[in-house]
């Protein structure tokens, strides 16, 4: 059934209903997101563990501010 075919009869719904529907379409929409990002290969996850580069750039920074303070 196409949406052109749902929705008149979408808006006849009473209140309680037209929020069952919503209700229902999200929760569909949510356990699809769940499905895709299940299905895909997890995204990493960025640590500082390791980044020394990063903790050197930091303390350039803290020693810079140290003498201009």
């Amino acid at each position: 059934m196409s949406f052109a075919e749902l929705m008149p009869t979408l808006l006849e719904l009473n209140r309680a209903d037209k929020l069952r529907v919503m209700q229902l379409l999200a929760n569909e929409l949510a356990k699809e997101e769940r499905a895709q990002l299940l299905s895909e290969d997890e995204p990493p996850v960025w640590s500082p563990h390791d980044a020394y580069e990063a903790a050197h750039i930091l303390q350039e920074a803290l020693e810079e501010a140290k003498r201009n303070a």
